[in-house]
């Protein structure tokens, strides 16, 4: 009887596949929607994946704004931007400070009119063995991925519900479907953002207002060099190669390419790579099986330090700035860094990445 159970879940397994697939590739021929001449505020807009999104919107005919909390990092891609002819606004904005980001709104607003589309994007990262995790990790990571996605969401549906229309992006994360060993912090903060996400699809569309979560897996963004690594040299080494390599990870310009699409036709969910897929989908099936499995992952780690301490941002890692064979296995991550604005960058106090880490 148990041999016919597990047989009978499996073939639903790969039933359920079969039908994403067909799905799938049914909805990618869909028209979507005209988005020229709409304005598009996207949140850590200044480099890796949110630049890359602010590229892509304004390829759509889109007016951009881009927030970040870095004055010079904001004036480079708004430099970068504006090269590929694009109209966009960089306002300086902390989206964890709800004053902050109630301004941002009104400037945006002021300067274009109005607001269409909001990419909820901005993240942090911090990895490593929850020994060595602070309150205040998990409290700057809340307060990014979740309050920086409440706060924004909150301060634009007054227009968008008086105008009947609007577009909201939420950048979240498998890490948000399933949790990750040496990623609690984060995944705490991705399944709020899931959640949250979901929770407006379902009251926003009677007023017009279309919300896509976007699941995204591994993404070759260069985003490792601004995560902060507890145990610098196995993780740092182990999330860097994994984060880069062809077949676990995606190129992020086709990732942003995937996202304005899903966002055109306002698809309910988008989740990015076929490993990130297929994890969410058993886990949804086979939640004990999943769990144990990470957790045999999670023993052959190393454990490490056994008390609370600050990390090292990976681009002051020395390994992977100096191993010729970390380098070689980076390529790609190391190249995508250098277009997408992820160095150099200042270190803020007390935080990490400033712009999304996948």
């Amino acid at each position: 009887m148990a041999r016919r159970n597990g047989m009978s879940r499996t073939a639903i397994a790969a039933a359920g596949l079969g039908a994403l697939l067909v799905g799938r590739e049914l909805l990618a021929r869909r028209p979507g929607a005209d988005l020229s001449g709409e304005v598009a505020l996207i949140t850590g807009g200044s480099r890796g994946l949110g630049f890359l999104l602010a590229r892509e919107f304004a390829r759509q005919g889109c007016r951009v704004a881009i927030c970040a909390r870095d004055e010079a990092e904001l004036a480079r891609a708004h430099a970068d931007l504006t090269g590929y002819g694009a109209t966009v606004l960089a306002v300086r904005c902390d989206i964890s400070d709800r004053a902050d980001v109630e301004r941002l709104v009104e400037d945006v607003t002021r300067n274009y009119g109005r607001i269409d589309i909001l990419v909820n994007n901005a993240g942090r990262i911090d990895v490593g063995p929850l020994t060595t995790m602070t309150v205040e990790d998990f409290e700057r990571s809340l307060a990014v991925m979740f309050w920086g996605t409440v706060y924004p969401t909150l301060a634009v549906l007054p227009q968008m519900r008086e105008r009947r229309h609007g577009r909201i992006v939420n950048i979240t994360s498998i890490g948000g479907k399933v949790a990750v060993p040496k990623l609690v912090p984060y995944c705490a903060a991705k399944f709020a953002a899931v959640g949250f996400s979901a929770g407006l699809r379902t009251e926003l569309g009677r007023y017009g207002i279309q919300v896509t979560t976007v699941v995204p897996g591994l993404m070759r963004t260069g985003s490792y060099l601004n995560a902060y690594f507890k145990e610098p040299s196995f993780l740092a080494a182990a999330f860097a190669v994994l984060g880069n390599l062809p077949g676990t990870s995606m190129d992020a310009e086709r990732a942003a390419r995937r996202i304005v699409e899903a966002t055109r036709r306002g698809e309910v969910e988008l989740t990015l790579t076929l490993p990130a897929e297929l994890l969410a989908r058993l886990y949804g099936l086979f939640p004990g099986t999943v769990t144990s499995l990470l957790s045999l992952i999670d023993r052959v780690l190393p454990e490490g330090r056994q008390r609370p301490t600050a990390g090292v941002r990976g681009m002051e890692i020395p390994a992977l700035q100096e191993s010729p064979v970390l380098r070689r296995l980076t390529a790609l991550g190391q190249s995508a860094a250098t277009r997408f604005h992820q160095r150099p960058g200042p270190v803020h106090a007390g935080d990490s990445a400033g712009a999304r880490s996948a």
